[in-house]
């Protein structure tokens, strides 16, 4: 292994433990209610680009969720040059696809930061919130797909049912995390006491997410059986590490709706949304072969 192939492994799994980062850090922003410390986009205020004391907690927290975007950027520019010196020096079949990977996350920052400044010019629109997660939990596909490609464990294609009841769950699993973010706009953590809240009934939006959690558990644990019996072992293996991440986070949920959506487990729980993201993404590339 060169240098240049050592360093792009390192930079694609800094990709994705930022961006999942990112994901939890949006979330204590929401968590402490800091979502309009910076009360507009791009600047912080209307007569300061940045930070300053008068905006007290709230500001700084919103202040420094924005500038961690820098820090995604940091990574992604250097993923994308380790992935370029690699199309030049290296001769890997899959080198063209880790550069426009690269280049696709990299892209991706700038338009999330976009999508984030709406939330912000449109006082946490419940709406366009979820919009900003679930992009989220996109680019964090995008680098585990990433990361498959640099790293990824060498297996045959998986058979044309197990393909096709992972990508089902997948599309299950979509509609999990969606609906998350339908529950979440529903209830009381709106990022600012002014935020305005979805008008659906918590309670309601609750269940129907609790029955798609088990629709989508079932399904995992389905493929997981399917893909063991037919000696997909690569296969089997990530989807027992989905399943896991479903049942810790199923549990989480519980917890947190029957204690009244405590910040700390809230905050987990977004954690957990992350995961599953890359769970789901790790499950259908795996049905792919990989030389």
């Amino acid at each position: 292994m060169t240098s240049v192939q050592r360093w792009l492994r390192w930079s694609a799994i800094a990709n994705l433990v930022v961006n999942i980062g990112i994901v939890v850090t949006g979330g204590a922003v929401r968590l402490t209610a800091s979502g309009l410390g910076c009360p507009t986009w791009p600047k912080c205020t209307e007569d300061n680009l940045v930070y300053h004391e008068d905006l007290g907690f709230h500001g700084a927290i919103e202040f420094g969720n924005r500038m961690l975007t820098f820090v995604l950027v940091v990574v992604a520019v250097a993923c994308f040059a380790f992935a370029l010196a690699n199309v030049v020096t290296t001769q890997n079949r899959g080198r063209w696809a880790i550069l426009w990977l690269s280049v696709g996350i990299a892209l991706g920052i700038p338009a999330q930061a976009v999508v984030g400044g709406i939330t912000v010019l449109t006082d946490l629109n419940p709406w366009i919130v979820a919009i900003h997660l679930l992009i989220s939990m996109g680019m964090i596909g995008l680098c585990v797909w990433l990361v498959d490609e640099v790293m990824g464990p060498v297996r045959p294609a998986a058979s044309a049912p197990s393909r096709a009841l992972a990508w089902t769950v997948l599309a299950v699993g979509a509609v999990v995390l969606w609906l998350g973010t339908v529950v979440t706009g529903s209830g009381p953590h709106a990022g600012d006491e002014k935020a305005p809240r979805n008008g659906l009934d918590p309670a309601v939006a609750s269940h129907v997410h609790g029955f798609a959690v088990w629709a989508l558990v079932l399904l995992t644990i389905t493929l997981m059986v399917l893909a063991a019996r037919r000696n997909e072992r690569t296969l089997a293996f990530f989807a027992s590490v989905l399943l896991g991440i479903e049942l810790g986070q199923g549990v989480l949920g519980y917890v947190q709706y029957y204690t009244d959506l405590p910040g700390l487990l809230v905050g987990l729980h977004m954690l957990g949304a992350a995961l599953v993201a890359a769970g789901l993404a790790r499950v259908v590339l795996t049905t792919r072969a990989r030389a």
